[in-house]
Parts: C-alpha cells; sequence; structure tokens
C-alpha cells in the first residue's frame, strides 16, 4: 500500500475529479431549481397534492429516456473514446442551462418548457453517465481502483452538497445569476476534460453482431449474483424511499422554510455522503463488505421514515445527514464491486445496466413519491416508503446469501462471458 500512489496525484484522473466535481455541482443545482420552478409554477393554479404530482413528474420524464436509451449508450461507452463522449455531454449541457437562464430571464419559462429541459438532461446524462464511470478505471492502477472510487464520490457529493446549496442561494438572489453560475461550472467541467490525453481503451469487437454485444451486459450481471444483489437492493431501497423529489414540499408547507432551507434540506444527503466518501478515501473498506452494506441500508431506511415524521428543521436536517453517510456505504459498495468484477471491455455495458437501475431508483422514485404524495399526502407517502424499504432489505438478504458472504471485493477468479450465450463461468 505504501508503494501505491493517490488517485488525485495521477494527473489524468486529477483533471477527471475536477471535472466531475464541476458538473456536479452544476447540475445538482440546476435540478433543484427545476424542481423549484415546477412546483412554483404548478402552485399557481393547483393545491399541494396535484403539485407534487408534476414535481414527481419531473424525475419520470428524465428516466424514460434513459430507459429507452440504455442498451445504446452502454455500447457506445464501449466502442467509442469515452473521453469524447463525455465532452460532448457536457457541452450540450451548458447550452441547455443557459437556455434554460434566457427563459427564465425573459418571462417566457412554462410547465412545458421545465419538462423539455428535464427530458433533454436525461438524454444527456444517460450517455455520460456509463462513459463516465468506464473511463475511470482507464486512468489508474487496478490496485488503487477502490481509493479512486472513494475520491471520485467525493467529487460527486461534494457536488451534491454545493450544488443545491449554491442553487437555490443565488436562485434567491437572482434566477439569472443561478443559471449563469451554473452554465459557467459546466463550462469548466468541459474544459478540464481536454486536458485528459488519449487513454487506452479494450479493441472494438467486430466479430459480433451490435445486439449480441448489448445483451452481453445483461448476461453478465444476471449471471453474477453478488452485483445482481447490490445492483437490485439499492434499486428498490431508493425506489420505495426517495424522499428527495418532495423537497420542496417540506420546505415550502411542512417545515416553512423557504428556498435557502431547501437548498440546506437538499445538501442534507450530500453531507452525510461526503463524510463517509472521505472516510474511505482514507480508510477504504476491507473486510465484511456485504454484510456492511446490508447494515447501512436499514440505517438508510429508518432515517428516511425520522425525516418524513420531524417537524423541526434540525431533525430533519440531522436525518438526512444520517441518511446520506448510510447511504454512501451502499454506493462504495456497488461501485467496487462493478468496477473490479467486471473486465474493461465490458464495463461501459455494464455501467449502463447499473445507470438504469441507479436513474429508475432515483428518477422514477421521484414519480412514484409524487403519485403517493397525491394520494397519501408528502408525510404518509414519505413514511410508507421507508417502512417498505426495511422489509426489502430484509427479504434481500434472504434472498442473496452472497451478501453475507461477500467477505472482500475482490472475487476469487476475475469472471468471464463464456461463448454460449446466457452462460458464466469463473
Amino acid at each position: 500500500m505504501a508503494d501505491q500512489p493517490h488517485p488525485l496525484t495521477i494527473p489524468a484522473f486529477r483533471a477527471y475529479w475536477l471535472s466531475r466535481l464541476a458538473g456536479t455541482v452544476a447540475i445538482s443545482a440546476q435540478g433543484i431549481i427545476i424542481g423549484w420552478q415546477v412546483y412554483g409554477l404548478a402552485r399557481q393554479t393547483m393545491d399541494v397534492r396535484h403539485s407534487a404530482f408534476r414535481l414527481g413528474l419531473i424525475g419520470l420524464v428524465q428516466f424514460v429516456p434513459l430507459f429507452v436509451l440504455t442498451p445504446v449508450v452502454g455500447l457506445a461507452a464501449d466502442s467509442v473514446d469515452r473521453r469524447w463522449i463525455v465532452r460532448s455531454t457536457t457541452a450540450l449541457l451548458t447550452l441547455n442551462a443557459a437556455l434554460l437562464g434566457l427563459l427564465t430571464w425573459t418571462g417566457h419559462l412554462t410547465l412545458p418548457l421545465l419538462f423539455a429541459a428535464a427530458v433533454f438532461v436525461g438524454i444527456a446524462r444517460a450517455f455520460s453517465g456509463p462513459a463516465y464511470s468506464a473511463l475511470a478505471p482507464n486512468l489508474v492502477p487496478r490496485e488503487v481502483l477502490p481509493t479512486a472510487i472513494a475520491v471520485s464520490s467525493i467529487a460527486w457529493q461534494v457536488g451534491t452538497i454545493a450544488g443545491p446549496s449554491v442553487g437555490g442561494l443565488l436562485y434567491a438572489i437572482a434566477p439569472v445569476v443561478a443559471y449563469g453560475t451554473i452554465s459557467a461550472l459546466f463550462v469548466v467541467a468541459l474544459g478540464v476534460l481536454f486536458t485528459i490525453r488519449r487513454v487506452e481503451q479494450p479493441p472494438v469487437e467486430t466479430d459480433r453482431h451490435p445486439l449480441q454485444r448489448i445483451a452481453d451486459g445483461f448476461r453478465y450481471v444476471q449471471g453474477n449474483r453478488l452485483v445482481l444483489a447490490t445492483i437490485t437492493l439499492d434499486l428498490f431501497v431508493v425506489l420505495l424511499a426517495g424522499a428527495t423529489a418532495l423537497l420542496p414540499i417540506y420546505a415550502r408547507d411542512i417545515l416553512q422554510v423557504g428556498a435557502k432551507g431547501l437548498g440546506l434540506l437538499a445538501a442534507g444527503m450530500g453531507i452525510g455522503a461526503a463524510a463517509g466518501s472521505i472516510w474511505f478515501s482514507i480508510r477504504p473498506m476491507k473486510r465484511d463488505v456485504g454484510v456492511k452494506m446490508l447494515a447501512a441500508v436499514l440505517v438508510f431506511a429508518v432515517a428516511i421514515i425520522v425525516f418524513g415524521l420531524s417537524r423541526s428543521f434540525p431533525l430533519s436536517l440531522a436525518a438526512l445527514i444520517v441518511a446520506g453517510a448510510a447511504d454512501m456505504v451502499s454506493v462504495y459498495v456497488r461501485s467496487s464491486l462493478i468496477q473490479l468484477h467486471t473486465p474493461d471491455a465490458m464495463r461501459g455495458r455494464v455501467s449502463a445496466v447499473s445507470q438504469l437501475t441507479i436513474s429508475a431508483s432515483n428518477e422514477l422514485g421521484e414519480a412514484e413519491t409524487g403519485l403517493m404524495a397525491s394520494l397519501l399526502g408528502p408525510v404518509g407517502a414519505v413514511v410508507l416508503g421507508g417502512v417498505a424499504a426495511l422489509g426489502v432489505t430484509l427479504v434481500w438478504a434472504g434472498l442473496f446469501p452472497e451478501l453475507k458472504r461477500a467477505r472482500t471485493f475482490d472475487p476469487p477468479t476475475a469472471p468471464e462471458l463464456d461463448p454460449q450465450p446466457g452462460v458464466m463461468t469463473t
């Protein structure tokens, strides 16, 4: 360990890290602003429950393009220079933010335009996610990859902390200032990506049909039960217990803390997750990774229940911080297993499958939470989701004993695809 370089001492990874930090701050700030604008416009003509449903639809319209494009974007990340994919999507996100700022400034912003912008963000993220995930292992030695994943998560988590806070505070000053800052951050993210020199990617398979190569990613995940367990557990728990879509409602109508309080609430989970990321970057997890993941998911569900029932802003914020720290354990274990168990030639496709489940749990979860809030009210939706997440975790512990048996991240041998369709070998 003493002879291994820290990931941030590697110039290419450092540029990658800075790009991810700036881009995450920008997209997190933009996301909270879009949610605030959608809810604000809806509340001009609708009650809380109908407005909550419109707010949840923002997640749905971002998920649909990702769901449709998942097979294509994974193959693209394994076939095209991954640097150019993330550069192109970052450039498009810059233009989208600038256009939203212009529409807000001129007073022409409407709910349909906000939904159209959310669809555009969903398309861009569909392509950039697998490429970003698959690019990182090309920049560092394999032996420091778990540390690189934790360090990369710091950029993402710090972005989720700073983004909503920056977005809420700057929007309170002037919407055009907020969108101008977001556009500038995307420009920074794009600029540092161009400093990453050419990296080695596996040669593209030319002897097999693209549809066969696309199917490999899904078969690989299905055949590796440990990876399948971590991906699906995260999918169902966050799908059921995701409360972030309802933060504008809690900030405006339940806790009554306004746009500034919304920024702090939105940053709460990021604060806890960033603390976990920093810890793992210093002390990487080495033992009993599966059991620790199960315990962390249980803590996450309980914290969400506490948040749903709370009427105190400090308690609500503390519950979100705890939930974020627990969620980081799940993210760290899942990401490490996927990157270390997956051959480089398939990382784009497997990352696309992982991204699909993550987006399903986040964006589709927002739609589900918005629908439940329209039926049960926001408090009922959050509490019921937390209770359901507890049940799912206990069921998964029984269905996938591989989780409890997982002691370390490294597989006994590197898994490879068998030439026979649908068969895995180790």
